[in-house]
């Protein structure tokens, strides 16, 4: 907990965090600049969610990119392991990201809608947030200076990981992605509900292949 919260603490203290707040408060006054009409609650609490997982994976390869490569295995010593050290980072990345989702969802029920969200839709809203934070965790991390130390390289695998997300996400081969734009149309014809336990478990399943992977290919690395 005490590595968690240093990178933390070096992540805001470095400035690093502007990097995603402006970006995320520049995707919000454009998503709310008018309120949406009634009806359409889950399909605007759902755009909110999709878009923001990009901003979240730079969040994520921003906070993980903080400390010099040196200082991780310094700090990878400190705590006991390469795993405590890598736990430790992803902890930390994935605090900021809920943080930032929260952010984002209470824009929306505030700025974005014209009347409560029924409860059910409200607690979809709520698990596609949380989905989205996991997903910008695993691509932000897949693609952070210890996996990919070009930092060209490292930029464009994610702008194309997101954009693969979305093309494969209108295909029958959903499932092997995090569905985002299966999401928003699922949403926008009323069966965000009816078809959430299918999207969700694909999402959470692209997420944790995604995590393992990195745990796995920072076995060998610093």
């Amino acid at each position: 907990m005490a590595l968690t919260h240093f990178r933390i603490s070096a992540y805001i203290l470095s400035h690093r965090v502007y990097q995603a707040i402006v970006p995320i408060l520049i995707l919000q006054a454009i998503l709310y600049a008018s309120r949406a009409p009634l009806g359409s609650e889950a399909a605007v609490l759902t755009d909110s969610a999709a878009l923001i997982i990009p901003m979240l994976a730079w969040s994520t390869r921003s906070l993980l990119d903080t400390e010099p490569d040196e200082q991780r295995i310094v700090s990878a010593t400190t705590a006991g392991g390469r795993g405590r050290e890598l736990a430790a980072g992803l902890l930390a990345a994935l605090t900021v990201n809920l943080i930032f989702a929260a952010f984002a969802l209470a824009c929306g029920l505030i700025m974005g809608i014209s009347a409560a969200p029924a409860p059910d839709v409200l607690a979809a809203a709520i698990s596609l947030h949380i989905l989205a934070a996991l997903a910008g965790l695993a691509l932000g991390a897949l693609t952070s200076r210890a996996i990919l130390p070009s930092p060209a390289l490292s930029i464009m695998a994610l702008l194309f990981g997101y954009l693969a997300m979305l093309l494969i996400s209108i295909t029958p081969a959903f499932w092997l992605t995090v569905p985002v734009t299966a999401w928003m149309k699922a949403a926008g014809a009323g069966a965000l509900v009816s078809d959430l336990p299918v999207l969700a478990g694909a999402s959470a399943l692209w997420c944790a292949v995604g995590l393992a992977g990195y745990a796995w290919l920072r076995r060998t690395r610093p």
